[in-house]
């Protein structure tokens, strides 16, 4: 009987040594939780999100005037690299780490150490826990990104890439813990944001509208044309961001669920809705639709869906895009021009005053019937919601536009932020990275129609100096060209 009581004893301490001792052992249970769908099916979206990045570029560089393409496309490319590294070594511990205050995260997963195959209850039970750090990684990428489009044609490069990883360590890493991070301030409080409303668009666009006024104008704004020099590329672009828009909000359920379905479906509905609502107006104040408008529309009505796609029903994505698209086509076609800042690309318009919109719009629309994690917005019963959201936009807003002015007057203590006008003036992509985006297509068609009009005797350049079809300098007729070769 004694020796059977001893036994006993022994058993729980010799159990707890034995898996202090082999801590795999004791982990070893953790991957029994995850699910092998959910896990593949975030691990898609975020190759989607991150498919978003390149697509931003083409979005981006087709605006442009052609000598600025490269530089415009490159801001994408160096984020991709930059943030990414910054996300690994840092950032996801200070956006996802165990909760200071309700207002950072800590260091304690500095390099990834602790995120591994086990998942994190507190974000996503079904999941290892470095897929959704891999998931997350692709929001802080597009993010800064998306400021790019403020600042394009006129900011120096070094200063930009330091602008970028200053901008994700004071502004995208603390924001994210507020708003989705376990303790964050504004997640306790209860505001919502399905896939990154304030996080990712109200930040980027705010941000955006203070860099192109620290800058500056372009030169020659307002006084000789800048239009889009490849409107194809632009729309190339628009559809990958679409494309991708799936992951970025189907994917940011962490499963592979009826959420994802339901989020899936409003992205796409508000997307369809902003876009007819867009070239409506369009055709309304200006006679004609056009296609950059259809492209720029789409995409603030998937700003405007962001934050709501997990919490509206299919009926109200159609208002929320149908207003998302109204409210930034003025806000780019007349906001922009009677208070005169020069918002290249309009980051602001589309993604600043669509994810503002969003924001509130998921304050009204919200239902529990949609998603029981959510909450009630004001059709359902529930006004302090919208208080809720306002309140986060407004905390947003002064956060990126506090820091992002600070960040720049900081930079500008070591180094010029914009380019000279010699630079300027020769454009970016030579300037300050010695390529050309189309030298050889535009000689060899030169060099083509010079040797046709010397064997046939027969001029096909048009003598007149015209900027058609983003050639500056000369009129090339292909289309007569054709018809005489062939």
């Amino acid at each position: 009987m004694r020796k059977g009581l001893i036994l006993k004893g022994l058993i729980l301490p010799i159990s707890l040594a034995g898996l202090l001792a082999f801590p795999s052992a004791a982990l070893a249970a953790g991957p029994a939780q995850i699910n092998s769908g959910d896990t593949a099916f975030v691990l898609l979206s975020a190759a989607l999100v991150l498919l978003m990045t390149p697509g931003l570029a083409l979005f981006y560089g087709g605006m442009v005037r052609k000598k600025n393409v490269l530089s415009t496309m490159m801001h994408s490319l160096v984020v991709m690299g930059l943030i990414s590294l910054q996300w690994v070594l840092f950032g996801y511990s200070l956006a996802f780490g165990p909760d200071h205050g309700g207002i950072i995260g800590g260091l304690n997963w500095l390099g990834l150490t602790g995120v591994g195959s086990v998942p994190n209850p507190a974000y996503a039970a079904t999941i290892p826990a470095i897929v959704f750090m891999a998931f997350q990684m692709m929001f802080a990428v597009i993010t800064p990104a998306l400021i790019s489009g403020s600042v394009a044609e006129r900011m120096k490069f070094p200063a930009f890439v330091a602008f970028i990883f200053l901008w994700a360590l004071f502004v995208y890493d603390p924001l994210a813990h507020w708003v989705w991070g376990n303790g964050g301030f504004l997640r306790n409080l209860g505001a919502l944001d399905f896939a990154g409303g304030t996080v990712v668009h109200i930040s980027s666009g705010f941000s955006g509208l203070v860099a192109a006024l620290v800058l500056g104008k372009r030169q020659g704004y307002g006084k000789e044309p800048m239009a889009p020099h490849h409107i194809p590329m632009t729309i190339l672009g628009a559809g990958l961001l679409w494309f991708g828009w799936f992951g970025f909000n189907s994917g940011s359920a962490l499963a592979a669920n009826g959420l994802a379905g339901m989020a899936f479906v409003t992205t796409n509905t508000s997307a369809a809705a902003a876009a007819l609502a867009w070239i409506t107006v369009e055709r309304l104040h200006r006679g004609k639709p056009t296609v950059l408008g259809a492209a720029s529309g789409a995409v603030t009505g998937l700003v405007a869906i962001t934050p709501a796609a997990g919490f509206v029903s299919p009926l109200s994505s159609i208002f929320i895009g149908l207003m998302g698209g109204i409210i930034s086509y003025f806000a780019v076609s007349l906001l922009k021009e009677r208070l005169g800042y020069d918002d290249a690309l309009d980051a602001f318009g589309c993604h600043g005053i669509g994810g503002t919109w969003g924001a509130l719009a998921t304050g009204i629309f919200a239902s529990k019937a949609i998603n029981p994690a959510g909450a009630n917005g004001l059709l359902y019963g529930n006004p302090r919601q919208l208080g809720i959201q306002a309140l986060s936009v407004g905390v947003t807003i002064v956060l990126t536009v506090t820091m992002t002015f600070l960040i720049l007057k900081a930079i500008a203590l070591f180094t010029t932020l914009r380019v000279n006008f010699e630079e300027e003036d020769t454009g970016l992509d030579l300037s300050l990275h010695g390529e050309e985006a189309y030298p050889d297509f535009i000689s060899g068609s030169l060099t083509h129609l010079a040797t046709l009009s010397t064997t046939r005797k027969q001029p096909l350049l048009d003598p007149q100096l015209t900027e058609i079809g983003g050639f500056q300098g000369t009129s090339l007729d292909f289309a007569s060209v054709w018809g005489r070769e062939n």
